[in-house]
Protein backbone atom coordinates (compact mmCIF):
# COMPACT_ATOMS: atom_id res chain seq x y z
CA UNK A 1 0.00 0.00 0.00
CA UNK A 2 1.38 3.44 -0.83
CA UNK A 3 -0.06 6.87 -0.36
CA UNK A 4 0.67 9.98 -2.46
CA UNK A 5 0.04 13.58 -1.81
CA UNK A 6 -0.87 15.77 -4.73
CA UNK A 7 -0.92 19.73 -3.65
CA UNK A 8 -2.99 21.21 -5.35
CA UNK A 9 -2.50 25.41 -3.35
CA UNK A 10 -1.73 25.78 -0.26
CA UNK A 11 -4.62 25.13 1.42
CA UNK A 12 -6.09 21.95 -0.28
CA UNK A 13 -4.48 18.57 -1.30
CA UNK A 14 -5.44 15.10 -2.96
CA UNK A 15 -4.45 11.86 -0.98
CA UNK A 16 -4.16 9.25 -3.25
CA UNK A 17 -4.17 5.59 -1.43
CA UNK A 18 -3.10 2.87 -3.73
CA UNK A 19 -3.51 -1.13 -2.58
CA UNK A 20 -2.38 -3.81 -3.97
CA UNK A 21 -3.53 -7.18 -4.19
CA UNK A 22 -0.72 -8.53 -1.88
CA UNK A 23 -2.60 -5.85 0.48
CA UNK A 24 -6.07 -7.36 1.08
CA UNK A 25 -5.88 -11.11 -0.34
CA UNK A 26 -5.12 -12.82 2.57
CA UNK A 27 -7.79 -11.10 4.92
CA UNK A 28 -10.44 -11.49 2.46
CA UNK A 29 -9.41 -15.03 2.27
CA UNK A 30 -9.76 -15.41 5.83
CA UNK A 31 -13.05 -13.98 6.87
CA UNK A 32 -14.42 -16.00 3.33
CA UNK A 33 -13.06 -18.96 5.31
CA UNK A 34 -14.88 -18.15 8.54
CA UNK A 35 -18.06 -17.29 6.72
CA UNK A 36 -17.39 -21.14 5.14
CA UNK A 37 -17.22 -22.43 8.72
CA UNK A 38 -20.27 -20.47 10.37
CA UNK A 39 -22.45 -20.66 7.18
CA UNK A 40 -25.81 -22.70 6.81
CA UNK A 41 -26.87 -23.33 3.48
CA UNK A 42 -29.23 -26.52 2.77
CA UNK A 43 -27.86 -29.76 1.55
CA UNK A 44 -24.53 -29.35 2.89
CA UNK A 45 -23.06 -29.74 6.54
CA UNK A 46 -21.45 -26.80 8.44
CA UNK A 47 -17.65 -26.12 7.72
CA UNK A 48 -18.18 -28.15 4.29
CA UNK A 49 -20.07 -25.47 2.23
CA UNK A 50 -17.71 -24.55 -1.36
CA UNK A 51 -15.50 -21.82 -0.91
CA UNK A 52 -16.59 -20.54 -4.31
CA UNK A 53 -20.39 -20.82 -3.36
CA UNK A 54 -19.87 -18.41 -0.17
CA UNK A 55 -16.99 -16.56 -2.62
CA UNK A 56 -19.93 -15.54 -4.55
CA UNK A 57 -22.34 -14.29 -2.23
CA UNK A 58 -20.29 -12.73 -0.24
CA UNK A 59 -16.78 -11.79 -1.70
CA UNK A 60 -17.68 -8.60 -3.00
CA UNK A 61 -18.80 -7.06 0.35
CA UNK A 62 -16.11 -8.60 2.25
CA UNK A 63 -13.62 -6.86 -0.41
CA UNK A 64 -15.18 -3.56 -0.27
CA UNK A 65 -14.91 -3.38 3.67
CA UNK A 66 -11.55 -4.77 3.84
CA UNK A 67 -10.35 -1.98 0.92
CA UNK A 68 -12.16 0.88 3.33
CA UNK A 69 -10.59 -0.25 6.15
CA UNK A 70 -7.21 -0.78 4.59
CA UNK A 71 -7.96 3.04 3.08
CA UNK A 72 -9.01 4.49 5.91
CA UNK A 73 -6.32 3.14 8.09
CA UNK A 74 -3.25 4.04 5.82
CA UNK A 75 -4.79 7.37 5.10
CA UNK A 76 -4.50 8.11 8.69
CA UNK A 77 -1.33 6.90 9.17
CA UNK A 78 -0.04 8.89 6.33
CA UNK A 79 -1.58 11.71 8.13
CA UNK A 80 -0.14 11.11 11.52
CA UNK A 81 3.20 9.93 10.03
CA UNK A 82 4.05 13.04 8.28
CA UNK A 83 2.65 15.59 10.84
CA UNK A 84 0.04 17.06 8.38
CA UNK A 85 -2.36 19.62 10.20
CA UNK A 86 -5.72 19.51 8.67
CA UNK A 87 -9.18 21.23 9.26
CA UNK A 88 -11.78 18.28 9.35
CA UNK A 89 -11.25 15.00 8.24
CA UNK A 90 -10.33 13.52 4.50
CA UNK A 91 -13.94 13.00 2.09
CA UNK A 92 -13.69 11.23 -1.04
CA UNK A 93 -12.79 13.49 -3.73
CA UNK A 94 -15.89 14.81 -5.54
CA UNK A 95 -17.08 13.27 -8.73
CA UNK A 96 -14.53 10.59 -8.63
CA UNK A 97 -14.87 7.03 -8.21
CA UNK A 98 -12.33 4.65 -7.17
CA UNK A 99 -9.90 3.03 -9.32
CA UNK A 100 -10.27 -0.89 -9.61
CA UNK A 101 -12.59 -3.77 -10.25
CA UNK A 102 -14.10 -5.32 -7.30
CA UNK A 103 -15.15 -8.43 -9.92
CA UNK A 104 -11.55 -8.69 -11.47
CA UNK A 105 -9.64 -7.62 -8.13
CA UNK A 106 -5.98 -6.44 -8.82
CA UNK A 107 -4.81 -2.98 -7.57
CA UNK A 108 -7.14 -0.16 -6.46
CA UNK A 109 -7.05 3.42 -6.16
CA UNK A 110 -8.82 5.47 -3.64
CA UNK A 111 -8.66 9.47 -3.93
CA UNK A 112 -9.30 11.98 -0.94
CA UNK A 113 -9.41 15.85 -0.69
CA UNK A 114 -7.98 17.62 2.49
CA UNK A 115 -7.93 21.18 3.84
CA UNK A 116 -4.95 22.02 5.48
CA UNK A 117 -4.65 23.49 8.88
CA UNK A 118 -3.52 26.90 7.71
CA UNK A 119 -0.69 29.05 9.32
CA UNK A 120 -0.56 32.00 10.52
CA UNK A 121 0.52 34.08 13.75
CA UNK A 122 -0.86 35.50 16.92
CA UNK A 123 -0.55 39.66 16.88
CA UNK A 124 0.23 39.02 20.61
CA UNK A 125 3.52 41.49 21.78
CA UNK A 126 5.19 42.25 24.93
CA UNK A 127 5.10 45.79 23.27
CA UNK A 128 1.54 45.95 22.78
CA UNK A 129 -0.59 46.79 25.38
CA UNK A 130 -4.19 46.45 25.80
CA UNK A 131 -6.51 48.46 27.67
CA UNK A 132 -7.85 46.53 31.13
CA UNK A 133 -10.71 48.28 32.68
CA UNK A 134 -11.25 49.19 36.50
CA UNK A 135 -14.02 50.08 38.48
CA UNK A 136 -13.62 53.52 40.68
CA UNK A 137 -14.45 52.21 44.18
CA UNK A 138 -15.12 55.74 45.44
CA UNK A 139 -17.29 57.11 48.70
CA UNK A 140 -20.53 56.93 46.16
CA UNK A 141 -20.44 53.40 45.57
CA UNK A 142 -19.51 52.13 48.79
CA UNK A 143 -22.35 54.07 50.03
CA UNK A 144 -24.56 52.46 47.63
CA UNK A 145 -23.70 49.16 48.70
CA UNK A 146 -23.64 50.12 52.30
CA UNK A 147 -27.05 50.71 51.85
CA UNK A 148 -28.41 48.07 49.84
CA UNK A 149 -26.99 45.66 52.77
CA UNK A 150 -28.84 47.91 55.36
CA UNK A 151 -32.06 47.32 52.89
CA UNK A 152 -31.15 43.55 52.40
CA UNK A 153 -31.40 43.14 56.70
CA UNK A 154 -34.32 46.08 57.43
CA UNK A 155 -38.04 45.57 57.46
CA UNK A 156 -40.74 46.94 55.54
CA UNK A 157 -43.61 49.05 57.86
CA UNK A 158 -46.50 50.43 56.07
CA UNK A 159 -46.27 54.50 55.68
CA UNK A 160 -48.71 57.21 55.06
CA UNK A 161 -48.07 58.37 52.01
CA UNK A 162 -46.25 57.68 48.66
CA UNK A 163 -42.71 58.42 48.83
CA UNK A 164 -39.37 58.16 46.25
CA UNK A 165 -38.40 54.58 47.27
CA UNK A 166 -41.46 53.24 48.79
CA UNK A 167 -43.41 49.96 47.57
CA UNK A 168 -47.09 50.73 46.78
CA UNK A 169 -49.53 47.68 46.67
CA UNK A 170 -52.68 47.92 45.06
CA UNK A 171 -55.35 46.19 42.54
CA UNK A 172 -55.04 47.26 39.05
CA UNK A 173 -58.14 47.53 36.93
CA UNK A 174 -58.59 47.35 32.85
CA UNK A 175 -60.70 50.28 31.87
CA UNK A 176 -62.33 50.76 28.45
CA UNK A 177 -62.64 53.39 25.93
CA UNK A 178 -64.99 55.73 28.17
CA UNK A 179 -62.54 55.53 31.40
CA UNK A 180 -64.84 52.92 32.72
CA UNK A 181 -64.04 49.87 34.45
CA UNK A 182 -63.87 47.13 30.97
CA UNK A 183 -66.12 44.16 31.39
CA UNK A 184 -64.12 41.18 31.12
CA UNK A 185 -61.14 43.28 31.68
CA UNK A 186 -58.03 42.73 33.80
CA UNK A 187 -58.10 42.79 37.42
CA UNK A 188 -54.66 42.20 39.04
CA UNK A 189 -53.35 43.19 42.43
CA UNK A 190 -50.00 43.36 42.47
CA UNK A 191 -46.65 45.76 43.49
CA UNK A 192 -45.04 49.04 42.48
CA UNK A 193 -41.39 50.22 43.38
CA UNK A 194 -41.11 53.43 43.09
CA UNK A 195 -37.32 53.19 43.44
CA UNK A 196 -36.76 51.95 40.18
CA UNK A 197 -39.68 53.87 38.14
CA UNK A 198 -38.05 56.21 35.35
CA UNK A 199 -40.71 57.73 34.04
CA UNK A 200 -41.28 61.16 35.38
CA UNK A 201 -45.10 60.98 34.83
CA UNK A 202 -45.89 58.31 36.78
CA UNK A 203 -43.78 59.19 39.22
CA UNK A 204 -45.44 62.88 39.88
CA UNK A 205 -48.70 60.88 39.63
CA UNK A 206 -48.08 58.69 42.14
CA UNK A 207 -45.79 60.15 44.74
CA UNK A 208 -47.66 61.71 47.75
CA UNK A 209 -50.36 59.49 47.61
CA UNK A 210 -51.63 57.86 50.08
CA UNK A 211 -54.07 54.33 50.34
CA UNK A 212 -57.34 54.29 48.77
CA UNK A 213 -56.67 57.03 46.58
CA UNK A 214 -56.14 55.61 43.06
CA UNK A 215 -55.24 56.87 39.78
CA UNK A 216 -55.13 56.44 35.86
CA UNK A 217 -52.37 55.22 34.21
CA UNK A 218 -50.43 53.04 31.26
CA UNK A 219 -49.00 49.67 33.67
CA UNK A 220 -46.19 50.04 30.71
CA UNK A 221 -45.14 53.04 32.65
CA UNK A 222 -44.71 51.11 35.69
CA UNK A 223 -42.50 48.54 34.36
CA UNK A 224 -39.35 47.78 32.55
CA UNK A 225 -40.60 45.82 29.83
CA UNK A 226 -43.16 43.26 28.69
CA UNK A 227 -42.79 40.37 30.74
CA UNK A 228 -42.62 42.68 33.45
CA UNK A 229 -45.40 44.24 32.27
CA UNK A 230 -46.96 40.94 31.90
CA UNK A 231 -45.79 39.42 35.90
CA UNK A 232 -47.98 42.46 37.06
CA UNK A 233 -50.85 42.23 35.41
CA UNK A 234 -51.05 38.35 35.84
CA UNK A 235 -50.81 37.50 32.25
CA UNK A 236 -48.61 36.03 29.72
CA UNK A 237 -46.41 37.87 27.30
CA UNK A 238 -48.25 36.84 24.72
CA UNK A 239 -51.84 38.04 25.99
CA UNK A 240 -50.58 41.74 25.75
CA UNK A 241 -51.53 42.48 22.30
CA UNK A 242 -54.54 44.49 22.54
CA UNK A 243 -54.72 45.54 26.52
CA UNK A 244 -56.15 48.71 27.06
CA UNK A 245 -53.20 51.33 27.45
CA UNK A 246 -55.51 52.50 30.40
CA UNK A 247 -55.64 51.17 33.96
CA UNK A 248 -57.11 52.49 37.06
CA UNK A 249 -54.48 51.73 40.28
CA UNK A 250 -56.11 51.67 43.83
CA UNK A 251 -53.85 51.58 46.37
CA UNK A 252 -54.27 49.08 49.27
CA UNK A 253 -50.73 49.45 51.24
CA UNK A 254 -47.85 51.40 50.92
CA UNK A 255 -44.44 50.07 52.00
CA UNK A 256 -41.92 51.82 53.39
CA UNK A 257 -37.94 50.25 54.09
CA UNK A 258 -36.51 50.99 57.31
CA UNK A 259 -32.96 50.17 56.85
CA UNK A 260 -31.11 48.42 59.33
CA UNK A 261 -28.72 50.34 62.18
CA UNK A 262 -25.48 50.19 61.72
CA UNK A 263 -24.62 49.06 64.78
CA UNK A 264 -23.03 45.49 66.09
CA UNK A 265 -26.14 43.45 65.32
CA UNK A 266 -25.17 44.23 61.73
CA UNK A 267 -21.79 43.66 61.56
CA UNK A 268 -22.28 40.32 63.25
CA UNK A 269 -25.38 39.22 60.41
CA UNK A 270 -22.84 40.84 57.67
CA UNK A 271 -19.48 39.44 58.43
CA UNK A 272 -20.37 36.31 61.53
CA UNK A 273 -16.03 35.62 61.53
CA UNK A 274 -15.78 39.16 63.63
CA UNK A 275 -13.46 41.53 61.31
CA UNK A 276 -15.94 44.46 61.40
CA UNK A 277 -16.69 46.57 64.38
CA UNK A 278 -16.85 50.32 63.40
CA UNK A 279 -18.48 51.76 60.18
CA UNK A 280 -14.76 52.49 59.57
CA UNK A 281 -13.96 48.75 59.51
CA UNK A 282 -16.97 48.45 57.47
CA UNK A 283 -16.08 50.80 54.76
CA UNK A 284 -12.88 48.89 54.39
CA UNK A 285 -14.39 45.74 54.08
CA UNK A 286 -17.03 46.74 51.54
CA UNK A 287 -13.96 48.52 49.42
CA UNK A 288 -12.38 45.07 49.43
CA UNK A 289 -14.98 42.89 48.65
CA UNK A 290 -15.91 45.50 45.93
CA UNK A 291 -12.75 45.02 44.28
CA UNK A 292 -12.00 41.69 44.46
CA UNK A 293 -15.68 41.54 43.04
CA UNK A 294 -15.11 43.65 39.79
CA UNK A 295 -11.65 42.11 39.61
CA UNK A 296 -13.27 38.86 37.84
CA UNK A 297 -15.51 41.53 36.03
CA UNK A 298 -12.69 43.61 34.80
CA UNK A 299 -10.65 39.77 34.17
CA UNK A 300 -13.56 38.71 32.10
CA UNK A 301 -13.61 42.32 30.23
CA UNK A 302 -9.95 42.21 29.31
CA UNK A 303 -10.19 38.44 28.24
CA UNK A 304 -13.17 39.51 25.71
CA UNK A 305 -11.42 42.57 24.63
CA UNK A 306 -8.37 40.43 23.67
CA UNK A 307 -10.62 38.20 22.15
CA UNK A 308 -11.87 41.10 19.60
CA UNK A 309 -8.41 42.04 18.99
CA UNK A 310 -6.92 39.06 18.00
CA UNK A 311 -10.43 37.94 15.99
CA UNK A 312 -10.49 41.29 13.88
CA UNK A 313 -6.30 41.19 13.26
CA UNK A 314 -5.73 37.57 12.54
CA UNK A 315 -5.09 36.83 9.13
CA UNK A 316 -6.39 33.28 8.52
CA UNK A 317 -7.39 31.74 5.17
CA UNK A 318 -9.30 28.98 5.06
CA UNK A 319 -10.17 26.05 2.61
CA UNK A 320 -13.40 27.33 2.34
CA UNK A 321 -14.68 25.61 -0.47
CA UNK A 322 -13.43 21.79 1.48
CA UNK A 323 -15.55 22.92 4.82
CA UNK A 324 -18.44 23.28 3.21
CA UNK A 325 -18.66 19.97 1.41
CA UNK A 326 -17.10 18.26 4.91
CA UNK A 327 -19.85 20.20 6.81
CA UNK A 328 -22.16 18.82 4.14
CA UNK A 329 -21.21 15.23 4.11
CA UNK A 330 -20.07 15.26 8.14
CA UNK A 331 -23.59 17.05 9.54
CA UNK A 332 -25.65 14.55 10.98
CA UNK A 333 -28.80 16.05 9.34
CA UNK A 334 -28.91 17.33 5.86
CA UNK A 335 -28.10 20.56 4.81
CA UNK A 336 -29.47 22.34 1.76
CA UNK A 337 -26.71 24.88 0.84
CA UNK A 338 -28.84 28.30 1.24
CA UNK A 339 -28.66 27.22 4.95
CA UNK A 340 -25.35 26.51 5.10
CA UNK A 341 -24.44 29.60 3.52
CA UNK A 342 -26.51 31.46 5.79
CA UNK A 343 -24.40 29.96 8.69
CA UNK A 344 -21.26 29.53 7.18
CA UNK A 345 -19.40 32.96 8.40
CA UNK A 346 -20.23 31.63 12.16
CA UNK A 347 -18.73 28.68 11.18
CA UNK A 348 -15.63 29.74 10.24
CA UNK A 349 -15.49 32.68 12.67
CA UNK A 350 -15.92 29.49 15.24
CA UNK A 351 -13.33 27.69 13.97
CA UNK A 352 -11.10 30.55 13.29
CA UNK A 353 -11.03 31.12 17.54
CA UNK A 354 -10.56 27.45 17.47
CA UNK A 355 -7.40 27.77 15.63
CA UNK A 356 -6.55 30.70 17.52
CA UNK A 357 -6.99 29.30 20.51
CA UNK A 358 -5.11 25.84 19.83
CA UNK A 359 -1.93 27.66 18.53
CA UNK A 360 -1.87 29.74 21.84
CA UNK A 361 -2.30 26.56 24.02
CA UNK A 362 0.63 24.76 21.42
CA UNK A 363 2.99 27.28 21.72
CA UNK A 364 2.73 28.23 25.47
CA UNK A 365 2.52 24.46 26.64
CA UNK A 366 -0.81 24.89 28.04
CA UNK A 367 -2.34 21.96 29.03
CA UNK A 368 -5.59 20.29 30.49
CA UNK A 369 -4.75 17.50 32.64
CA UNK A 370 -7.51 15.40 34.08
CA UNK A 371 -6.43 16.34 37.67
CA UNK A 372 -7.40 19.86 36.72
CA UNK A 373 -10.74 18.89 35.15
CA UNK A 374 -11.71 17.22 38.40
CA UNK A 375 -10.51 19.95 40.80
CA UNK A 376 -12.09 22.49 38.89
CA UNK A 377 -15.35 20.11 38.55
CA UNK A 378 -15.22 20.27 42.54
CA UNK A 379 -14.73 23.81 43.00
CA UNK A 380 -17.90 24.18 41.10
CA UNK A 381 -20.17 21.91 42.94
CA UNK A 382 -18.38 23.86 46.33
CA UNK A 383 -19.95 26.94 44.86
CA UNK A 384 -23.25 25.79 44.02
CA UNK A 385 -23.47 24.39 47.17
CA UNK A 386 -22.33 27.75 49.15
CA UNK A 387 -25.00 29.47 46.17
CA UNK A 388 -27.50 28.37 48.78
CA UNK A 389 -26.09 28.48 51.98
CA UNK A 390 -25.16 24.94 52.51
CA UNK A 391 -21.80 23.66 53.51
CA UNK A 392 -19.79 21.44 51.17
CA UNK A 393 -19.43 17.45 51.95
CA UNK A 394 -16.93 15.69 52.62
CA UNK A 395 -14.37 15.49 50.07
CA UNK A 396 -15.32 11.92 49.42
CA UNK A 397 -19.02 12.30 48.60
CA UNK A 398 -17.49 15.39 46.86
CA UNK A 399 -15.30 12.90 44.59
CA UNK A 400 -18.02 10.89 43.86
CA UNK A 401 -20.27 13.94 43.02
CA UNK A 402 -17.74 14.90 40.15
CA UNK A 403 -17.03 11.99 38.78
CA UNK A 404 -20.85 11.16 38.04
CA UNK A 405 -21.43 14.45 36.57
CA UNK A 406 -18.12 13.54 34.27
CA UNK A 407 -19.79 10.71 32.64
CA UNK A 408 -22.19 13.16 30.90
CA UNK A 409 -20.61 14.22 27.72
CA UNK A 410 -22.72 17.48 28.05
CA UNK A 411 -20.92 18.39 31.11
CA UNK A 412 -17.83 17.66 30.46
CA UNK A 413 -17.97 19.55 27.51
CA UNK A 414 -19.14 23.04 29.72
CA UNK A 415 -16.37 22.31 32.08
CA UNK A 416 -13.50 22.12 29.38
CA UNK A 417 -15.07 25.06 27.70
CA UNK A 418 -15.24 26.77 31.26
CA UNK A 419 -11.53 25.92 32.42
CA UNK A 420 -9.84 26.53 29.07
CA UNK A 421 -11.49 30.03 29.14
CA UNK A 422 -9.55 30.25 32.77
CA UNK A 423 -6.30 29.36 31.34
CA UNK A 424 -6.78 31.75 28.58
CA UNK A 425 -7.55 34.39 30.99
CA UNK A 426 -4.85 33.51 33.20
CA UNK A 427 -1.72 33.44 29.81
CA UNK A 428 -3.43 37.03 28.93
CA UNK A 429 -3.24 38.74 32.45
CA UNK A 430 0.39 37.32 32.96
CA UNK A 431 1.51 37.76 29.28
CA UNK A 432 -0.45 40.73 27.83
CA UNK A 433 0.97 44.46 29.15
CA UNK A 434 -2.08 46.01 30.77
CA UNK A 435 -3.15 49.75 30.22
CA UNK A 436 -5.19 50.22 33.59
CA UNK A 437 -8.28 52.74 32.93
CA UNK A 438 -10.43 53.50 35.99
CA UNK A 439 -14.19 54.19 34.81
CA UNK A 440 -16.97 55.27 37.09
CA UNK A 441 -19.75 51.75 37.59
CA UNK A 442 -21.74 53.21 35.43
CA UNK A 443 -19.47 53.18 32.76
CA UNK A 444 -17.86 50.20 33.25
CA UNK A 445 -21.25 48.61 32.41
CA UNK A 446 -21.86 50.20 29.57
CA UNK A 447 -18.47 48.82 28.27
CA UNK A 448 -19.20 45.58 29.48
CA UNK A 449 -22.74 45.67 27.80
CA UNK A 450 -21.70 46.46 24.69
CA UNK A 451 -18.64 43.53 24.61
Amino acid sequence: MNVVQEKVDKLNAILKVQIQADDYQSKVKSTLEDYRKKAKVPGFRPGHVPLGMIKKQYGKSVLAEELNKISNDGLYKYIQDESIEILGNPIPLQDDTFKGDLDNPTDFEFAYEIGFSPKFDIPLSSKKSMDYFLVKVDAKLISKQIEDLRKRYGKLESTEEVGETDMVMGLFRELDANNEPKEGGVEHNSTISMEFLTDKKAVKSLKGKKVDDHIVLDPSTVSKDSKDLASMLGLKEDELEGLSKQFKFTINDIKKMEMAELNDELFAKLFPEGDVKTTDDLNKKVESDLMNMFKEDSNRLFTQTIYEFLMDKTKISMPEAFLKRWIKLSNEKPIDDETLDKEFDGYLKSMKWQLIQGKIFKENDIQISNEEVMDFTKSLLVSNYAQYGMPAPEDKELTETAMRLLKDKEQVNGIYDRLTEKKLSDYFQTNVPMKEKHLSYDDFVKKASKK
